[in-house]
């Protein structure tokens, strides 16, 4: 699943941080992670799992699709699979589908979920609302109090300040299409979210 497009993530995370201005130490303050935690992002050695992409766009003021984009901004996107860019952690594939357009409110993204994996004792919330759709094997979604079985096929919608996670219950990888759309008031900020 690795490819040679997860250090862009962190490239792209490096030129925001220095185009704000901010040091490691001010932006570690500001997201609660650790300096050499995003240090190892910047520089490749780690992939930022969701969350932790939701805690340094929220820090950075930016929606989560700056990390896999460059500057330039279009009017039509065509992303051909298995093109999009990606960002791995143990267990988790995330893959962009299409980034770019000015004002960009929907952050399509195909995520592949290993057997067992899964964020439960981390669960995010964050401005806007997030759709899920299950489109290969099994995946096991908690809204607040609500779990959530989706088999292939399924889907959830519901608005994201609901604290949420995600596991994969299975022997078998799951992949699901995820699309957060920013909140049009405050897009990213994120409510609460903990350390990965």
């Amino acid at each position: 699943m690795a490819d040679n497009s997860e250090p862009k993530v962190g490239h792209r995370l490096r030129a925001l941080r220095d185009k704000q201005g901010l040091s490691l130490r001010a932006l570690a303050e500001r997201c609660g992670l650790s300096i050499n935690a995003i240090s190892q992002i910047e520089r490749g050695e780690n992939s930022p799992t969701v969350s932790t992409l939701h805690r340094l766009a929220t820090a950075l003021n930016l929606p989560i699709t700056d990390f896999f984009q460059e500057e330039t901004r279009q009017t039509i996107i065509f992303t051909k699979q298995s093109t999009g860019l990606r960002s791995q952690t143990a267990g988790a594939m995330m893959e962009t589908l299409g980034i770019g357009l000015s004002n960009q409110q929907l952050e399509p993204f195909r995520m592949t979920i290993g057997p067992g994996v899964g964020n439960v004792n981390d669960p995010v919330s964050h401005a806007g609302e997030e759709f899920i759709l299950c489109l290969e094997g099994n995946i096991e979604y908690s809204i607040d109090d609500q779990i959530f079985y989706l088999e292939q096929g399924d889907s959830l919608l519901f608005d994201a300040t609901q604290q949420h996670a995600y596991h994969n219950p299975t022997h078998a990888p799951s992949t699901i299409l995820l699309i957060f759309q920013a909140s049009q008031q405050n897009p990213q900020q994120v409510q609460r979210l903990h350390l990965d």
